[in-house]
């Protein structure tokens, strides 16, 4: 029988480098994985109807959705049919039941997957506060923008609004939500080990829950994105390389797919995605803020994408040469880990003295400082590969108001990199800082929040994540999560 409770969490993303490259499988794109993270769970109902699967998002208004699980005898196909049609309707959470179960019923049969429903599921999902803006409830408590503040908050606290009305920050809240919830139900219904993912290894169940949660994500979106957001909330922070997009198209349509377990199963070798586990360097930071403007990210790769058709040839030298830059950018992030590892005494006594230190002032001194300086050149020189091909096809990717930002931060004492993150546009900015144990008032981080704090152009505000140290998809125990038994049964 199917345990009676399971808790899985999956993490937000942030792509530093690879933007828009990393939709062609010819580049690759450095993502890190994010502490904030989306919780799925999932217990045995008992009151409910047998076959019944009711879906709960408690940080919403009316978001609450409940489900008929129908088995078609004939040719053992399974239906999963909203019961109130009034009702709002998640997309996302639909699809990730109906294909779910049915890949289940392909290899496992009618009978068992009947078995496992049939007390009924309860779910519910919650996101971590920094998935959505928190000005607003900053604000109605009095509280200034910080991350100090952001503690302070209620875990998984309540928006106030309906889903469709959320002012999301950009850290991949529907792939981290859809690979929690796939990955919940496999494990639920017994048809992936909770073994599999006590470690972080890359294992066949990881695989199967990675191509799963990539088709479950690529039909509600209506197209085969890159994936990097969901190998991210599978595996953790990498340099990920995108499958060829052809083999999710055989199961892009609504009606009268193809079995998915041929082509899902992670011995398919169509599945040719590439992940490089990857860390950001020890004593550094990963920053972010949410500013208060917005783009419209699938408008954003639409015009870049009709640029490239239509100027190929400046388009493979722009994408060129930030391939370049980008992994100019991961080697000197290896580079400084391996400084660590090679003499910890010695990286540590350089990261205290480069945070006191701008990027200008480190030039000037002959210092083992090298890899923090080949660190912050070559993400400038992203950012300007990056405007210019703005700038060529017409399409703000780091519109002005972020550049005077960007350039405010990157100059403070501490800062080796910053940019735009993904695909660019108003929404975000994320600073990478040194962060040496040191009195709390001297750390970049704090010379950061002070910049944000009294930027006038545009309204700044911090999120509290920083790089997840928990790799990918992680097996939770709900007590030990701050807030989470509240959030989930009130």
């Amino acid at each position: 029988m199917a345990s009676t409770s399971t808790v899985v969490s999956a993490p937000g993303k942030v792509l530093l480098a690879g933007g828009y490259l990393v939709l062609d499988p010819a580049y690759s794109g450095i993502v890190v994985s994010t502490s904030s993270r989306f919780y799925t769970s999932i217990q045995d109902a008992g009151a409910l109807n047998p076959n019944s699967i009711r879906v709960r998002s408690p940080q919403f208004l009316q978001a609450s959705w409940t489900y008929s699980v129908r088995f078609v005898a004939a040719d053992g196909t399974v239906m999963v049919e909203q019961v109130v049609l009034e009702d709002s309707k998640n997309k996302f959470v639909h699809l990730a039941l109906q294909r779910t179960l049915a890949l289940a019923i392909e290899l496992k049969g009618v009978a068992e997957i009947q078995n496992k429903l049939a007390p009924g599921l309860d779910i519910a999902i919650v996101g971590d506060n920094d998935f959505y803006s928190q000005r607003a409830q900053l604000a109605q408590l009095g509280l200034e923008p910080t991350i100090d503040s952001l503690s302070k908050l209620t875990p998984f606290g309540p928006t106030g609004v309906q889903l469709k009305d959320v002012h999301k920050t950009g850290l991949g809240s529907s792939a981290a939500l859809i690979t929690s919830l796939v990955t919940a139900l496999l494990i639920h219904l017994d048809f992936l080990p909770r073994s599999a993912f006590a470690d972080e290894s890359i294992s066949e169940s990881r695989r199967l829950a990675h191509n799963v949660a990539q088709y479950v994500h690529c039909l509600a979106q209506g197209k085969v994105g890159s994936g990097f957001d969901v190998s991210s909330a599978v595996f953790g922070s990498q340099k990920y390389t995108r499958f060829n997009p052809a083999v999710l198209q055989p199961l892009m349509q609504d009606d009268l797919v193809p079995k998915l377990a041929p082509i899902l199963s992670p011995s398919n070798p169509a599945w040719d995605y590439k992940v490089e586990p990857f860390q950001l360097p020890p004593s550094t930071r990963l920053m972010l803020a949410d500013v208060d403007a917005g783009s419209d990210t699938p408008s954003l790769v639409g015009k870049v994408l009709k640029w490239r058709q239509a100027e190929p040839v400046k388009a493979a030298e722009v994408w060129n040469a930030l391939d370049q830059a980008n992994m100019k950018f991961a080697q000197a992030l290896r580079r400084l880990s391996q400084l660590h590892d090679e003499n910890p005494e010695d990286y540590d006594f350089v990261v205290r003295f480069a945070a006191s230190l701008q990027p200008v002032q480190v030039r000037a001194i002959f210092f083992p400082m090298t890899s923090c300086l080949n660190t912050h050149a070559a993400y400038q020189e992203i950012r300007t590969k990056m405007r210019e091909m703005g700038n060529l096809c017409g399409v703000p990717i780091e519109p002005p108001e972020q550049t005077a930002l960007l350039d405010a931060c990157t100059s403070q004492a501490g800062v080796i990199a910053g940019g735009v993150p993904g695909a660019g546009g108003y929404d975000a900015v994320w600073l990478l800082v040194l962060e040496p144990p040191q009195t709390a008032d001297q750390l970049p981080f704090r010379r950061i929040e002070r910049v944000w704090s009294t930027w006038k152009d545009l309204n700044v505000s911090p999120l509290s994540a920083i790089e997840s140290k928990a790799k990918g998809i992680h097996l939770e125990d709900i007590d030990q999560v701050n807030g989470l038994r509240q959030a989930i049964h009130g």
